[in-house]
């Protein structure tokens, strides 16, 4: 058991039946009462956050979250399957489950998978992936504005905003959390 006291970001307790991750937690000391602890809780299966404060004292079971290699095999329609290379098990996934985790994933790549009591809730796309302009507008010799981008599609058919310089067939590196172009390669 976990005390609200020991409370840490990234952490994940099960409160009322809900696993939570926390997100943000202060320890408040007000000058009149006792001290609380103030949180800010992010619902793993559905995304919600919300805001609840807790007594130091109270205590709650932590959820454990397992996290396993899986391939991205292809998507058929609104279902995505993956592959443990290990056991070769697959999983298929809707739409509304996988959400934009794959926007910037190409078939047969490693993912993440997390889980929760054996239920899948979310998928890690690696921090940084190298992909293929496959559509831009060509720059042109002089237009070297400060800052500068333009949009850029990439094969797996995402859109990225890329500097002027940057030409169809390049290979780009881009960071999955924030969807920004981080340089040529």
């Amino acid at each position: 058991m976990i005390s609200a006291g020991e409370f840490r970001n990234g952490l994940t307790v099960e409160i009322d039946g809900i696993v939570y991750q926390i997100i943000d937690f202060q320890h408040v000391k007000p000058g009149k009462g006792a001290a609380f602890v103030r949180t800010k809780l992010k619902d793993i299966k559905n995304g919600g956050v919300t805001e609840k404060t807790f007594r130091p004292t109270e205590k709650f079971p932590p959820a454990h979250i397992d996290r396993s290699e899986m391939q991205y095999l292809y998507r058929d329609g609104d279902l995505f399957y993956f592959m443990n290379v290990e056991t070769y098990d697959q999983i298929a996934m809707n739409k509304e489950a996988v959400g934009d985790s794959l926007k910037f994933i190409k078939e047969n790549e490693m993912v993440k998978m997390l889980s929760h009591n054996g239920a899948v809730f979310a998928i890690e796309p690696p921090l940084f992936v190298e992909l293929e302009v496959t559509d831009t507008e060509p720059g042109f010799k002089g237009d070297t504005a400060t800052g500068a981008t333009k949009p850029a599609t990439v094969e797996t058919g995402a859109t990225v905003h890329v500097p002027l310089f940057v030409n169809q067939g390049d290979i780009i590196s881009i960071d999955t959390r924030t969807g920004e172009y981080m340089k040529r390669v």
